[in-house]
């Protein structure tokens, strides 16, 4: 959601990356939270702590299948001579009534059963001869295959120490401990936790609904036939994927042809299922940049406050940039250039950050780093533009992938990080240590 219209600047204002990126995560707010069923609630953010009702593990058990026994029954067993136990009972896992083990007996017991009472400690089934008298065992029968049951004497071979093989009440987390911080992102094993303290539904910030759609009439869905001047539409695909990533749920709009009526439409018919919109192409200064000619007003007699300001940047690639508010709930909207290098560089400098915000997640950037350039020539870029060029990095070194040139998806595709060029920086020789932004 978005709470204030973005700044605005005069039409020949260069804005920089960083002001750019200030304005919008000083628009861009948090999503309001809501009480989520755990399946639901995976990728999303928690706005609680959670404290432990009840310990972990609730009672004492078993970390083996054996014999639950007294410690000085056991404690001069050998194979030469045996302690012998009579064996009182069963405990199984999740059983209640429970046998009492008293001096010289044993109770056969089941992985997480109970410890039950008299008894000090578990001896591993391999150490006894499961109670049928043919020397060390390798395991225990099934129950139903054993027509001896939990009855008659069984031999251990090895002492115990005391809650051997017992895992205690309150070994995992104990009752009153916090065992989610507000903040943390749940994952299977913070699902895991949750459901183990009793937990079926948690207050979190939904994960944000992000719907791209890239424009131009030369645009074709992949599969279809090309015809002269037309391309395949990867943009919305590549935008889709990095939204997800991000830990949004994205929808695909795909192409709109060049038309400002058709474009406007669409966004709006969009907006009952956006929390963020994003488009990509149709941004520049060309006769058919239809994202300019439809969103381009500075407010919107209907719904006053919102509106989108289209910027140049001091940056390459992704010069043109679009960003504001749009509908009755002020939707942010983010305008990306049309080529693909430019439009994933600037998801990734502009739009992930603004998901990752909108989830309610305090670090939203992706992890920077210092990197020595190898490269066979150095590296050159525009005086006064902040260059971002793609690269390899590994063992704290980085090798560029590809040209500057915005269109070269192939380069895009082995990239794992942005080489960043400062605005001051016209040249940078091989050796130099460069700033790294890592993609993956």
């Amino acid at each position: 959601m978005s709470t204030a219209a973005p700044r605005t600047a005069g039409p020949d204002h260069l804005w920089s990356v960083d002001e750019h990126l200030d304005d919008i995560l000083a628009t861009v707010r948090p999503l309001e939270p809501i009480e989520l069923n755990l399946l639901d609630a995976q990728g999303c953010v928690l706005v609680e702590d959670i404290t432990v009702p009840v310990s972990l593990p609730p009672f004492d058990n078993s970390s083996m299948d054996g014999y639950a026994v007294r410690v000085a029954d056991i404690a001069g067993a050998s194979e030469q001579y045996p302690a012998a136990l009579e064996v009182v009972g069963d405990v199984a896992a999740g059983q209640a009534d429970l046998p009492h083990v008293g001096p010289g007996q044993a109770a056969r017991i089941m992985t997480g059963a109970p410890l039950p009472p008299g008894a000090g400690t578990v001896v591993p089934v391999e150490w006894t001869d499961g109670g049928l008298g043919e020397g060390p065992a390798t395991g225990m029968r099934a129950r139903s295959l054993a027509p001896e049951g939990a009855t008659g004497l069984v031999n251990v071979y090895r002492p115990a120490g005391a809650r051997a093989h017992v895992r205690a009440k309150g070994s995992d987390v104990r009752a009153g401990d916090r065992a989610l911080e507000a903040g943390t992102v749940l994952g299977p094993p913070q699902i895991s936790l949750l459901a183990a303290i009793g937990r079926g539904t948690v207050r979190v910030r939904p994960r944000p609904r992000v719907v791209v759609l890239s424009t131009g009439s030369e645009l074709v869905q992949p599969d279809e036939e090309l015809r002269p001047g037309q391309i395949y539409d990867s943009n919305s695909f590549a935008l889709t994927a990095a939204a997800r990533d991000a830990g949004a749920i994205a929808y695909r709009v795909g192409a709109v042809a060049d038309d400002a009526a058709t474009l406007r439409d669409t966004i709006e018919d969009q907006l009952v299922r956006a929390d963020l919109m994003v488009t990509t192409g149709g941004v520049s200064v060309g006769a058919y940049d239809v994202v300019k000619e439809a969103l381009s007003y500075a407010a919107d007699e209907d719904e006053p406050g919102s509106g989108v300001d289209f910027r140049r940047l001091a940056m390459q690639p992704g010069k043109p940039q679009g960003f504001g508010s749009i509908g009755p709930d002020h939707t942010p909207l983010l305008a990306l250039p049309g080529n693909p290098v430019s439009s994933y560089v600037s998801f990734e400098l502009f739009v992930r950050p603004a998901i990752r915000t909108l989830m309610g997640l305090t670090d939203v950037h992706r992890p920077r780093v210092r990197a020595e350039l190898t490269a066979g020539r150095a590296l050159t870029s525009p005086k006064g533009r902040r260059q971002f060029l793609r690269g390899r990095c590994a063992d704290g070194t980085v090798t560029p992938v590809g040209g500057a040139g915005s269109h070269l998806v192939a380069a895009l595709a082995q990239a794992n990080a942005l080489i960043v060029v400062p605005e001051d920086t016209e040249s940078v020789p091989p050796g130099t240590e460069v700033e790294v932004v890592l993609l993956g």
